[in-house]
């Protein structure tokens, strides 16, 4: 007997194959409200966390690369244990799983918001995504779970659309709660909802207990990707502190691409890996992700920088730079729906060349503001244009991805890719940070050369060069000294602001070009999973 059929909610119905979920409509929404929450608590964090960084940066004294690792720490483990998360789902139960990330999630939350140094609220994010990497495929899959195939698009369309709202939401409450608060707020605010969370899963979201898993888990897979991806993060993020020839780097660098061998033997030899090298070899399936790979590592290392620019260059509050990407969200969202049919009318390649493309642009227009920029003319174009970019692209690919593979393998295809998108911002933040620290200082050198400052004066400014944009005088220097150095240390962001804007965009364009050579006109046939 099917699942999907409606039975009394009595033990002859169990045993003839229900589930809880079938028997209980009720709880059918309640696992669609625990979803939304889930997914909305580990993404709409991120976006808040970057409205906040330049309080972070101000409030703990803390340099550029360690505001970048506040960023990283998190989205490292969750980016590389997504997967493992997913698996670990399967094999001990979604819904036990769901609630050990949500309270791992809540815990760390916590340890952020009382955190007296940058130090340990890196630790305390790191801690952070090992809970969201539990959270987040859990989301997803307890839809799947609790809706029978015939009524999950109109539960993932809700999922989505409630998804897009807090997305749009979370910034402008972040912002708010930092500039009327502090910093800690920014964080203390999931409590409340990882709370609400933790009731709605414990007392309405049926427990579900999966068979004994005929094969092992990919522990090494899950610990030679993470190792492979910190080493990567850590070396771009410290070489412009510490130099590309200090022991540490060498020594990340070099652990990054042993893992990554080691990864990949793992991966071949193990019964039931994360990563299905057979989907790998599929074209469109290859194509698709490389794409993803492209377009996600300039929008995530570029935007990761926006709201710094916005608030430590142009001088708008935390609630304003929240406010900034509203427009940018607001479009995706009212578009998605039209983008997602946009392959059966016209085939995956048109959209998905387009998209990006579309996407260059808005890099671009990004790149022409200056430090006294207006939002209104500055800004807000570029925003707009991205947006349309990545509205036009972003649903198709995901359709593209999941119409690649064979319907069993629709998770994996989903996880992987949902992997991807977040290894490319991790690694982008790390390289794009490389990118604007050298810039920065060449532009900050010749400043201080031509501004003939005491030579006092130039080498404490030179000394703190690493903070970027929250760079200031030396105290007690005269107004005027502190006016240059201010303008001289904007100059020198913006110059390497426009260099990752510009970078984004042939990013983008990269991912453009690798649609039209991969991507077919019309969906391929699906690949089944096979043999790695």
């Amino acid at each position: 007997m099917s699942v999907a059929t409606r039975l009394p909610c009595d033990e002859a119905a169990l045993r003839q194959g229900a589930t809880a979920f079938d028997c209980d409509a009720r709880r059918k929404r309640w696992v669609l409200v625990a979803s939304i929450l889930g997914s909305s608590l580990a993404f709409v964090d991120g976006t808040v966390v970057n409205i906040a960084l330049p309080a972070i940066q101000r409030s703990l004294g803390a340099s550029a690369s360690q505001v970048q690792w506040v960023v990283e720490a998190y989205a490292l483990l969750l980016s590389s244990l997504l997967l493992a998360g997913g698996a670990l789902g399967d094999r001990l139960g979604r819904r036990r799983i769901f609630l050990a990330g949500t309270a791992i999630f809540a815990l760390a939350s916590l340890a952020c918001a009382l955190a007296q140094t940058v130090h340990q609220l890196i630790a305390a994010r790191a801690v952070q995504g090992v809970g969201a990497a539990l959270l987040v495929p859990g989301s997803l899959a307890l839809i799947s779970a609790a809706f029978p195939e015939r009524e999950r698009g109109p539960a993932f369309g809700t999922w989505a659309a409630f998804s897009g709202i807090t997305s749009a939401v979370g910034p402008l409450v972040g912002g708010w709660l930092v500039d009327h608060g502090s910093w800690p707020w920014a964080f203390a605010v999931n409590l409340p909802a990882a709370a609400l969370l933790l009731g709605i899963t414990w007392w309405q979201v049926p427990d579900d207990r999966p068979p004994p898993a005929a094969t092992r888990f990919d522990a090494g897979g899950a610990l030679w990707a993470t190792l492979a991806l910190g080493g990567a993060v850590f070396a771009f993020t410290e070489a412009p502190v510490r130099g590309w020839l200090a022991p540490p780097v060498l020594a990340a660098a070099g652990i990054a691409l042993a893992a990554l061998a080691a990864f990949v033997r793992a991966e071949r030899g193990h019964p039931a890996p994360m990563v299905p090298f057979a989907l790998l070899r599929n074209r469109v399936f290859g194509g698709a992700n490389l794409l993803t790979l492209l377009l996600y590592a300039g929008l995530g290392g570029g935007l990761y920088f926006l709201p710094l620019n916005l608030v430590q260059v142009q001088g708008l509050s935390a609630t304003a730079a929240g406010a900034a990407l509203l427009p940018f969200i607001l479009v995706m969202f009212m578009l998605s729906r039209w983008a997602g049919g946009l392959v059966d009318r016209h085939g995956a390649r048109r959209p998905l060349v387009a998209g990006p493309a579309i996407a260059a642009v808005g890099f671009a227009l990004l790149a022409r503001p200056g430090p006294a920029a207006d939002y209104w003319s500055g800004f807000l174009p570029g925003v707009l244009v991205l947006g349309l970019g990545m509205a036009i692209a972003v649903a198709p690919l995901t359709t593209v991805v999941m119409a690649a593979v064979a319907s069993d393998a629709a998770g994996v295809a989903s996880g992987i890719n949902n992997a991807v998108s977040r290894m490319a911002g991790v690694l982008a933040i790390a390289v794009f940070g490389w990118l604007m620290a050298g810039v920065f200082d060449a532009q900050l050198q010749q400043a201080l050369a031509a501004a003939a400052l005491p030579r006092e004066t130039a080498a404490a400014v030179w000394a703190e060069r690493g903070r970027l944009a929250a760079l200031q005088a030396p105290e007690g220097a005269p107004p005027e000294v502190a006016q240059v150095v201010r303008q001289a240390t904007q100059d020198a962001f913006v110059a390497g602001f426009r260099a990752i804007m510009l970078a984004s965009a042939a990013l983008a364009l990269a991912s453009a070009v690798v649609a039209a050579l991969t991507l077919p006109r019309r969906a391929a046939p699906p690949t089944p999973p096979g043999p790695p």
